[in-house]
């Protein structure tokens, strides 16, 4: 097996054991911010009292609020002649979360992307396509920085443009390119358009990422363009992308502990859950020196794998991220998350790329509508073949979230699309 760096090859005593030496730098780091040194004095932590890593508890937990509450630099750590770039979320309610880097910073993600895309089997010799968000948002710089680093040829295309898109791909023979899952059905559907086979493009690989999506979405990207389709995971507070990746065996994402801890917490108790549950990631950085965090709150929702990965890393590997404990929706009493659905309706080869969850209110009760693109053949079928394939979407869909679906067909390219992360439910019910 062939690694990018000397991290990749250590063991979990030696994880664990650089993890204890930088938890305990990144205390003292932390202890120069007014917001962590109040925080942990009060909780009566220091980084000489950090014996092991079972410490980490002691800590209190950070939140995206306070995130909020310290914009824009009240967790800096360092004189601001340090810093030499901002990321920052859209801040659609209130302040934004804004993060700051030094330099180093920059280097250690790029390192880390870098490490993250060898893991993914690209190489210095790949034609690399960046289809992200260049600016504010992370998935941007932070996967080309990581492309460069590794050497790769990296065209930063950005969104949108999908004529553009398809251009570059053909002139340039990409072979590896970063895109949002749904965006990359629905690029697919557009060089169908054009005319062209999309699984005759030179792209043999795919990072995807930037928002939850099921296994049977990855196997239809994958069987759309004729490619290997990795998924990645990462966010603007831990630096952006670069967290945690799939290697070559895709089975879950390797987390480069080197550089955080993971823990897996019960939202609701904030305890920790039993090894291999679900339950929402909290992450502290290690290697930050601009703006550590500690023990924050992510809200994604995951599990650990417990059996060792093929490819010798011993880096713990999380699933596929299974949605958000704040996306969560409540329909009769039954707790629902859009990635459920999703993994029956991509379980349908009628399906096609696209689907809308609607909540309504009908006669005072709660409503699930569920809008699908089918594909055009379904339309010229019998009716029946249509009714029949609505009734049994809808039984299979009801064993899962033990709610009863309203099932809408609608032709291909129908539903609304972005550029950015793909608008998956929209709340319509009405507000006590």
């Amino acid at each position: 097996m062939e690694f990018f760096d000397i991290a990749e090859t250590w063991s979990r005593k030696e994880i664990e054991e650089a993890q204890l030496a930088r938890l305990r730098i990144t205390v003292e780091r932390c202890m120069r911010s007014p917001f962590y040194a109040e925080r942990l004095a009060k909780a009566k932590v220091t980084p000489d009292s950090i014996k092991s890593l079972d410490d980490l508890k002691r800590i209190p937990l950070t939140t995206k609020q306070d995130l909020r509450d310290q914009y824009p630099f009240g967790l800096v750590t360092v004189p601001p002649k340090d810093l030499v770039r901002l990321h920052a979320s859209s801040g659609t309610t209130g302040s934004p979360v804004a993060v700051v880097h030094t330099q180093n910073d920059l280097n250690a993600w790029a390192d880390l992307m870098a490490r993250s895309l060898h893991c993914a089997g690209v190489r210095n010799t790949d034609v690399f396509q960046n289809i992200a968000g260049y600016g504010l948002f992370t998935g941007g710089l932070g996967i080309h920085a990581g492309a460069e680093r590794l050497g790769c040829l990296t065209i930063p295309s950005g969104t949108g443009n999908t004529a553009r898109q398809i251009k570059f791909l053909q002139d340039f023979n990409v072979t590896a390119i970063h895109i949002i899952p749904s965006y990359a059905l629905y690029l697919a559907g557009k060089i169908e358009e054009a005319g062209l086979d999309p699984r005759r493009l030179p792209i043999r690989k795919a990072i995807i990422g930037a928002e939850p999506h099921s296994e049977e979405i990855r196997k239809k990207i994958e069987a759309v363009l004729d490619i290997d389709a990795y998924n990645s995971y990462g966010l603007s507070e831990m630096n952006g992308p670069g967290v945690a990746f799939e290697c070559t065996c895709k089975n879950g994402m390797h987390l480069w502990e080197d550089a955080y801890i993971l823990e897996i917490l019960n939202p609701d108790t904030l305890e920790p859950v039993k090894e291999g549950e679900v339950g929402e990631m909290v992450m502290t950085t290690l290697t930050r020196v601009g703006m550590p965090i500690l023990r924050y709150r992510v809200r994604d929702l995951t599990s650990v794998f417990t059996d060792p990965c093929p490819c010798g890393r011993a880096h713990k590997r999380i699933d596929r991220i299974q949605g958000r404990s704040d996306d969560m929706f409540i329909v009769k009493g039954c707790n629902i998350y859009p990635m459920q659905i999703e993994s029956v309706l991509m379980s349908y080869p009628e399906v096609e790329k696209n689907y809308l969850i609607t909540l309504e209110t009908a006669a005072d009760n709660d409503v699930i509508r569920v809008q699908v693109e089918i594909n055009d053949q379904m339309f010229v079928e019998d009716m029946r073949a249509l009714t029949t394939l609505q009734k049994t979407m809808a039984r299979k869909m009801a064993d899962e979230i033990l709610v009863t679906p309203k099932i809408e067909f609608v032709q291909r390219n129908t539903l609304p699309t972005s550029d950015g992360k793909a608008v998956r439910v929209v709340d319509k019910r009405n507000k006590v």
